[in-house]
């Protein structure tokens, strides 16, 4: 048998931790902007902890003029022309994995600024050049499910027809299902077509990577996602799915007459679905998500007397594990040796 690799997604958990401890600082305090910077640094200097040789595919960069985590950034502990560099299926001791990253330091920047449930902090890594990047196409039309409704789905299919597919998967009717739909006037048909099938309805404010992780695991009440979010979101969420064994399909949703000549040059089809392995290619996936604001995933971050806590979903696509992990932090101990604001 093969030895055991690394664990990537346990060193992610760390990032994800940092990330959300600082940026639940500006809990309710109205400030997005220094919200998200918060984050992005505490993630950066984290990220540049990790004996990786990383790519940031989907990154800040796109929809915000960022200075960090922006789309094609090097980093990592060991960046650039390392002759140790290795696949990161082949990584051993001693060898620098060479991988793709992406990140979502705040998914619901809104959400955390107004004190509202759902905001999470978000890395997923996988194998070197395996991310799909959308580049301008900042948008997706996106439908998700998870492992019981896999392969049963058709984002070419009616939204009756999918909601029937879903009911039928999971074994009870349209009316007991609950579709997530995030409220934008673009969402409006599948809003309607749901409610006139009958099935229950959620719709969100923000923050569709928790979205679509509710519509994959068990528990949530929520069966399945529809609608028109971030294109990097999709991504996320496609690494996210290869580990929980769930699954999303989507299509690129161009705004204007720029963006469709932009798929042209580019040569992406807006018809043709993109799936779990056009967005990422990867076997290898490694994908952690800290609450930041309470939610149905996970809690967000506590202060108490004993110091603050957190709780993180950690999960590898390779072995299928996934790991809930509550940690307390004790800040008076990181503040002798961290650089982040906590």
């Amino acid at each position: 048998m093969p030895t055991p690799d690394r664990n990537l997604a346990l060193e992610l958990a760390r990032v994800t931790e940092a990330a959300a401890l600082a940026a639940a600082r500006w809990m309710g305090r109205g400030d997005k902007n220094r919200a998200d910077q918060a984050a992005v640094d505490a993630m950066r200097l984290m990220l540049d902890s990790i004996e990786i040789d990383g790519v940031i595919a989907i990154g800040e960069g796109e929809k915000d003029d960022a200075p960090m985590l922006y789309n094609g950034e090097r980093i990592g502990a060991v960046v650039g022309g390392s002759d140790r560099g290795i696949a990161l299926r082949g990584a051993a001791h001693g060898e620098v994995p060479l991988v793709d990253i992406a990140v979502d330091p705040i998914d619901g920047t809104r959400l955390l600024s107004l004190g509202l449930p759902n905001a999470l902090s978000v890395v997923a890594m996988a194998e070197r050049d395996t991310m799909f990047t959308p580049g301008h196409l900042v948008y997706m039309d996106k439908l998700a499910v998870g492992p019981a409704a896999r392969g049963k789905i058709d984002i070419n299919a009616s939204v009756k027809d999918n909601l029937h597919a879903v009911a039928q998967a999971k074994g009870k009717p349209v009316s007991d299902l609950t579709a997530v739909i995030l409220d934008r006037p673009r969402n409006k048909m599948y809003v309607d077509e749901v409610r006139a099938n009958g099935a229950r309805l959620k719709l969100i404010s923000d923050g569709d990577v928790a979205a679509a992780l509710s519509a994959a695991l068990e528990g949530t009440g929520v069966d399945v996602l529809f609608g028109i979010g971030g294109s990097p979101e999709a991504v996320i969420v496609a690494c996210a799915m290869k580990c929980l064994g769930g699954e999303i399909q989507c299509k690129l949703w161009p705004r204007d007459d720029s963006e469709r000549e932009y798929a042209r040059q580019m040569n992406y089809s807006l018809e043709t679905p993109l799936l779990n392995n056009d967005l990422v290619r990867g076997d290898n996936v490694f994908f952690s998500v800290t609450g930041i604001t309470d939610g149905e995933l996970v809690r967000g971050v506590h202060y108490t007397s004993g110091g603050v806590q957190t709780e993180s979903l950690v999960m590898r696509s390779e072995s299928g594990t996934v790991r809930r992990v509550q940690a307390t932090h004790r800040l008076e101990k990181l503040k002798q040796f961290s650089g982040i604001e906590y």
